[in-house]
């Protein structure tokens, strides 16, 4: 049965990518990101349309894969360190590098459904610095959350000869949707 909503974001993780000579990628093991809120992208990509015999006699699509934000209550210390390039020094500080590079990795994520969850990767994403702001305490607490802004590109898959940019997983497919969150899944065949 498909689902007809879904809801619920949760089980984010990500898992830092290394990039080969001929632009495949090999993933390390899946990390947590824990507190998600909130995620939201956009596709990204133009409609080319040519016009002949007084119709969009051919009409073409770019995908340039997605850009938006993850909102989480922190980002973890573990991603500020794997991909956006912060050092811890010999007091457990964390000191955010001017010149480091940030390192792409899949983001993995799962949405429930009122029949199946729905596990989620996209393969070759990149990440922004979040914001470091805050607000004083009032009578009550009022948890403050952080933003990353993510771009996700494609990526080869030499296996399968595609450049591809996500795949998804239904609940239904109880081997592969079990395994979903300690390997990145890369497709072998088509």
């Amino acid at each position: 049965m498909a689902n007809k909503v879904k809801y619920g974001l949760k089980n984010v993780h990500y898992a830092v990518a290394t990039i080969a000579a001929n632009g495949s990628a090999t993933y390390g093991t899946p990390k947590p990101i824990p507190g998600a809120v909130s995620l939201s992208m956009d596709p990204q990509g133009e409609t080319t349309k040519f016009r002949a015999d007084n119709i969009n006699y051919w009409v073409g699509q770019s995908n340039n894969g997605y850009e938006g934000d993850l909102e989480i209550a922190l980002v973890p210390d573990s991603f500020k360190i794997d991909v956006l390039g912060f050092i811890e020094d010999s007091n457990d500080v964390l000191i955010e590098d001017a010149e480091a590079q940030t390192v792409p990795f899949a983001l993995i994520f799962e949405f429930d459904g009122d029949a199946n969850k729905t596990r989620h990767v996209l393969y070759n994403c990149t990440a922004g610095r979040p914001a470091t702001a805050g607000e004083t305490t009032d009578e009550t607490i009022e948890p403050e959350t952080e933003t990353i802004a993510l771009t996700a590109s494609s990526i080869y898959n030499a296996t399968i000869d595609k450049n591809i940019v996500k795949a998804d997983c239904p609940s239904t497919n109880t081997a592969r949707y079990n395994a979903w969150l300690t390997a990145v899944y890369q497709s072998t065949s088509i």
